[in-house]
């Protein structure tokens, strides 16, 4: 064996190159999430319309050249957001699920239920952070939007929906199915709004209430939904 192919097989040489790997991919990964930070803050500011690729670059501190090699145009950038925000939300909010349903067992409560559906979603928003926030609002704004908004939605949060309205079959068998899916629109309306934080409620209400007040917020929707429900079992 010559001395170069020794040196190449030696275990340290074999060290040396996956450090090397795991070196360049931690700083492609911390490249790609300065942009999607960067990009989260516009979208969530501006809209996905009101933003260009060449912004998120200056935003970001890099050359459009490298947004453009990482994430291809602007939807790719606005996906990557997604991509990233969403899948951890949905595995909280599963899990919490999970958990409730298996400590409730067929003891299931319209509080308990709307509880494991909107807490992880305000909890996240308070405790990890502006991104959060700022994904927030951009979930909030594609919600409500007519364009393409709908599909967006499908795609990342459907199978949670779904198992929402599940859990209030359980409660209610009796209920017809398009009762709950009412009921399931117009919490989705309230959450969108709330997501915003518009600020549009401080100024009606003078003060007393803050659109970012968001635990108290997540506290008045479960009561209001709550007592809604029984609505919903006796139909208009």
């Amino acid at each position: 064996m010559s001395d170069v192919t020794a040196i190449t097989a030696s275990p340290s040489a074999k060290k040396a190159s996956r450090r090397s790997r795991r070196a360049q991919s931690e700083r492609r990964e911390e490249t790609s999430n300065l942009i999607l930070d960067a990009a989260e803050h516009l979208f969530a500011h501006h809209g996905r319309d009101g933003v260009t690729l060449r912004a998120i670059a200056a935003a970001a501190g890099f050359d459009t050249a490298l947004v453009h090699y990482y994430f291809t145009d602007k939807e790719g950038v606005f996906r990557a957001v997604w991509n990233r925000r969403a899948s951890v939300l949905n595995a909280i909010r599963n899990a919490t699920m999970d958990s409730y349903e298996a400590e409730a067992g067929e003891a299931l409560t319209i509080e308990g239920v709307l509880d494991v559906f909107l807490r992880p979603i305000f909890e996240t928003m308070v405790n990890l952070g502006d991104g959060w926030i700022d994904f927030a609002a951009i979930a909030g704004a594609t919600n409500a939007s007519r364009y393409g908004g709908a599909q967006i939605m499908d795609e990342y949060f459907d199978p949670i929906v779904e198992r929402f309205v599940g859990l209030l079959r359980r409660l209610s068998p009796d209920t017809p199915d398009r009762e709950l899916y009412w009921y399931m629109h117009l919490l989705s309306g309230a959450l969108t709004q709330s997501l915003a934080q518009t600020g549009r409620i401080d100024t009606l209400s003078g003060g007393l209430c803050r659109s970012s007040d968001l635990m108290t917020i997540l506290d008045r929707m479960i009561a209001t939904f709550s007592a809604g429900f029984s609505a919903v079992r006796s139909p208009i």
